[in-house]
């Protein structure tokens, strides 16, 4: 049921068109990476499917990654992934939610350093984070985000295979970059 309500929020914000001086940015084609660097295997895993929505006025974030979609570049090793790990049939979506520590006055062609804090669900399982990163508006229309994290797969429950083919880092670094438009 939980879900159900992300989903109808989530598709509000993108379907209904807001009114007024608002400043809300969404993305539907953002990328993210992880990168898992272990003693003999070091692999990344990619997507462009990053959902997402940032409103400057309520301080809100929003982002969220459907598993399905990262590839490895090796076909067994992300079924594998997908099955055995992530279990994307129960588990199918990353997500954070929070909002910005203290957010800056964003100028035009300036970047500005920035910290989110908030929940990020991953296999079910639902952890309090901090995600450094940057904002730069790029037009009036286009805001650029940039962000990467640590994520320690324990934390969410997530085994660690054993296989040294599929030898994969307790510590998986993950990197997003999208360019939102207003909405």
């Amino acid at each position: 049921m939980k879900r159900f309500w992300f989903y109808f929020i989530a598709i509000s914000f993108f379907a209904f068109p807001k009114i007024g001086n608002t400043q809300g940015f969404k993305t539907e084609s953002g990328s993210v990476e992880f990168l898992s660097k272990a003693s003999l295997n070091e692999f990344t895993g990619v997507s462009s499917s990053l959902n997402g929505l940032m409103d400057l006025d309520k301080n809100l974030l929003d982002f969220f990654v459907d598993l399905n979609t990262v590839k490895t570049g090796i076909g067994l090793r992300d079924r594998h992934m997908r099955e055995n790990y992530l279990e994307t049939k129960k588990f199918p979506f990353a997500e954070f939610t929070g909002k910005i520590e203290t957010l800056p006055t964003l100028i035009k062609g300036q970047s500005r350093e920035v910290l989110a804090k908030g929940k990020f669900k991953i296999h079910g399982v639902e952890r309090e984070i901090e995600v450094p990163g940057k904002l730069t508006m790029i037009s009036d229309n286009e805001l650029k985000l940039e962000a990467q994290f640590k994520v320690l797969l324990s934390d969410y429950k997530i085994d660690i295979p054993t296989v040294v083919f599929y030898e994969l880092s307790e510590e998986q670094v993950v990197t997003i970059q999208a360019v939102l438009k207003k909405n």
